[in-house]
C-alpha cells in the first residue's frame, strides 16, 4: 500500500516510513476495529519529524482542512525555514508572517501563535533542536503537560507532536474524524468529548497500535464514514467495518444521521 497522498497529521511530506503491522486475537473491539482497518490502509513507522515543524504544521491545521493548511506550511517553511525554525519564526515580522501563511484559515491569529510558540520554545529549550530533544525523550506526561501550557495548543494538537515528532505509543490523537467514528462505532459513550474519546480509545488499543489507528480512522473517515453521508446509509455492505459499527445516530431506513450524542439511544 502506498502512503496517502493527501496529508494525515504529517501524510506525505513527513517522511512516513513503512512499517509492518500485524493483526492479532483482538482483546476488545477497538482493537479489533482497529486491526480491521490494518486490512485497508498503508502502514506507517511514527516519530522522527522534528518537533517543532510538527508543531507549526499542527497549529496551521487547525480549523482548516489539508488541502488549505498544507501549502501554508509548504511557504511557511521556504520563507523561515533553516538551521532552527524556532528562532526564525520568533523574530519575525507578524504581519508578513500572516500573508505567508494566508491560505490556511485564521491566518491573523495563527501568525501571532507561531510567533509566541516560537519565542518560548526559544527561551525555554534554546531553539528547536532543544525542543526536539525534550519530546523524543521526557517522561510523555511531561511533554504533554508542557505543551498543554502553551496558548493555542490543545490535547490533539500535543497528541500529533508526541506522536508523529516524538514517535510515543499508546498515543491516539483525536480530531473531528476520530471523535466522530469512536462515538458512531459505540468505541466510545456517545456523549464523549475529545479527552473521553481518547482516554477510552487508549485504554483500549494497544499501545503499538494508537498512532496507526488515529491515521487510518482519519483515512476512514474521508472515504467511508463521513459525517452526513456514511457508506452504510445506501448500502449495508458497502462499509467493511459494518459488523464491527454500532450505527449510533445512523438510521438507513430513514436515511437520517445525527451526531452520536443527539441519538435517542444515547440517551
Amino acid at each position: 500500500m502506498d502512503e496517502p497522498s493527501e496529508n494525515i497529521s504529517g501524510g506525505d511530506a513527513g517522511g512516513g516510513v513503512p512499517a509492518d503491522f500485524e493483526s492479532s486475537d483482538p482483546g476488545t473491539r477497538a482493537e479489533a476495529f482497529v486491526d480491521r482497518l490494518g486490512d485497508s490502509y498503508w502502514r506507517k513507522a511514527y516519530g522522527g519529524q522534528p518537533a517543532f515543524e510538527c508543531l507549526v504544521r499542527t497549529v496551521l491545521s487547525q480549523n482548516t482542512s489539508d488541502k488549505a493548511s498544507q501549502p501554508a506550511h509548504d511557504a511557511l517553511m521556504a520563507r523561515y525555514g533553516g538551521d532552527d525554525l524556532a528562532e526564525s519564526l520568533a523574530a519575525a515580522d507578524v504581519d508578513a508572517l500572516a500573508e505567508t501563511i494566508s491560505g490556511a484559515g485564521l491566518y491573523n491569529v495563527k501568525s501571532k501563535r507561531l510567533v509566541a510558540l516560537a519565542d518560548r520554545v526559544r527561551e525555554a529549550y534554546g531553539g528547536a533542536a532543544g525542543f526536539d530533544d525534550f519530546v523524543r525523550e521526557s517522561d510523555p506526561q511531561v511533554v504533554r503537560d508542557a505543551l498543554l501550557d502553551m496558548d493555542g495548543v490543545g490535547p490533539k494538537t500535543a497528541d500529533c507532536v508526541l506522536l508523529f515528532a516524538g514517535g510515543r505509543g499508546g498515543v491516539f490523537p483525536v480530531d473531528t474524524h476520530v471523535h466522530r467514528i469512536a462515538r458512531r462505532v459505540g468505541l466510545a459513550p456517545a456523549d464523549a468529548d475529545h479527552e473521553a474519546v481518547r482516554e477510552a480509545l487508549e485504554r483500549e488499543v494497544p499501545a503499538d497500535k494508537c498512532g496507526f489507528g488515529h491515521t487510518a480512522t482519519i483515512q476512514f473517515g474521508r472515504e467511508y464514514c463521513t459525517a452526513r453521508s456514511p457508506a452504510c446509509l445506501d448500502d449495508p455492505d458497502a462499509c467493511p467495518m459494518g459488523d464491527l459499527c454500532e450505527q449510533v445516530g445512523v438510521y438507513p431506513e430513514t436515511g437520517e444521521v445525527v451526531d452520536p450524542s443527539d441519538a435517542p439511544e444515547a440517551h
